[in-house]
């Protein structure tokens, strides 16, 4: 009889985490390293980063950390390149990044600019889709049989909910929906291209996450978390820990035939 936990460990494993220090990313470094996979943490916050390392290594888990900026186009893949030189051809390549500029809180209709929202679907949209398919081409080269894992957003299948924002500093986001959508679509291409070589790609798309609001506030305010709630079936937010076990399997075997997914983590929002 298969041992059916044993599908969840990833020993022998390399994993690489970008955006592995952020809100959501903490915890999926956690939780795949906890897993047996030997994860490198790519992420600009170097404290926190070091902080999750040290924090995974003295638990007996291996972990590094590399300073890694998406949003750095023109040197993206030479920078990618070096880390691959130094650690190798990772067997599973997850990107829950968020990268955006200072002003992506006005990528509304009534505010956004056109020089604006082109940056930031290139730091946000393209750099995850140009890695994973370095990533890929890396796997086929390898012959690594690899996973890959995106990240969206319910905004990636449905539009947002502007109701939810009355009473809040919270706008509707142009950008995000555009973004959000051509990960989808694009993962579901390398699914039908790279199914061949046995590479797995999915995407995940969570709801609303308790947390701070990115590029807007720290915290979410009492009124936005109430709405929200109010709309998800659940009747509560996700917790970063939820939206971390959801990727752990994906990139494991217990996941061995599902590719070009979208896996929704959102409470039951898009069921309505």
């Amino acid at each position: 009889m298969d041992n059916y936990l044993n599908k969840f460990k990833l020993d022998g494993k390399k994993s690489y985490v970008i955006g592995g220090a952020g809100l959501i990313g903490t915890e999926i470094s956690k939780a795949v390293a906890s897993a047996g996979a030997k994860t490198v943490i790519l992420d600009v916050n170097s404290s926190k980063s070091i902080s999750i390392c040290e924090e995974l290594n003295d638990n007996g888990f291996c972990s590094n950390y590399e300073d890694f900026d998406c949003t750095d186009l023109e040197r993206l893949e030479i920078i990618y390149e070096d880390i691959i030189k130094k650690y190798g051809c990772p067997d599973i390549f997850i990107n829950c990044s968020y990268p955006r500029t200072d002003d992506y809180k006005n990528n509304n209709f009534k505010e956004i600019n056109f020089k604006s929202y082109r940056t930031n679907v290139d730091i946000n949209m393209n750099s995850q889709i140009w890695l994973a398919y370095l990533t890929a081409e890396l796997m086929v080269k390898y012959k690594k049989e690899g996973k890959i894992i995106q990240f969206s957003s319910i905004y990636g299948v449905v539009g947002q909910d502007t109701s939810l924002y009355e009473g809040t500093e919270v706008t509707e986001n142009m950008t995000y929906s555009v973004a959000k959508g051509g990960i989808i679509n694009f993962t579901r291409q390398m699914a039908s291209y790279y199914g061949k070589y046995q590479i797995l790609v999915n995407t995940i798309c969570p709801g609303a996450v308790s947390g701070h609001v990115p590029g807007v506030s720290n915290k979410q305010s009492k009124i936005l978390v109430d709405n929200l709630t109010k709309r998800i079936p659940l009747k509560r937010l996700a917790q970063p820990q939820e939206i971390a076990s959801t990727t752990l399997f994906l990139a494991s075997s217990a996941s061995s035939y599902i590719t070009g997914s979208t896996l929704m983590v959102d409470g039951g929002w898009t069921a309505i």
